[in-house]
């Protein structure tokens, strides 16, 4: 099963066929998967960051809150 790769730039037609058209293709799946792995770690990075600072921000704040609402009464 053979492997050919077809483009045109400035309307010169190139076609890759053999192991050009492989190594082509493999480089292309590496880099798509690479580009894809960076974009999930991004999103779970912040994923992370918003989840830990809501899981320690809004304790503080009903804390902050029920300490105001103990002291502000007289």
């Amino acid at each position: 099963m053979g492997s050919m790769i077809v483009f045109t730039r400035n309307g010169k037609t190139t076609v890759l066929t053999g192991w050009k058209a492989w190594l082509l293709s493999a480089v292309a799946f590496v880099a798509t998967w690479a580009i894809l792995c960076l974009i999930a770690a991004l999103v779970i990075g912040v994923g992370l960051t918003i989840g830990v600072f809501l899981l320690l921000a809004i304790p503080a704040l009903v804390g902050v809150g029920l300490v105001a609402s103990a002291f502000g009464r007289r």
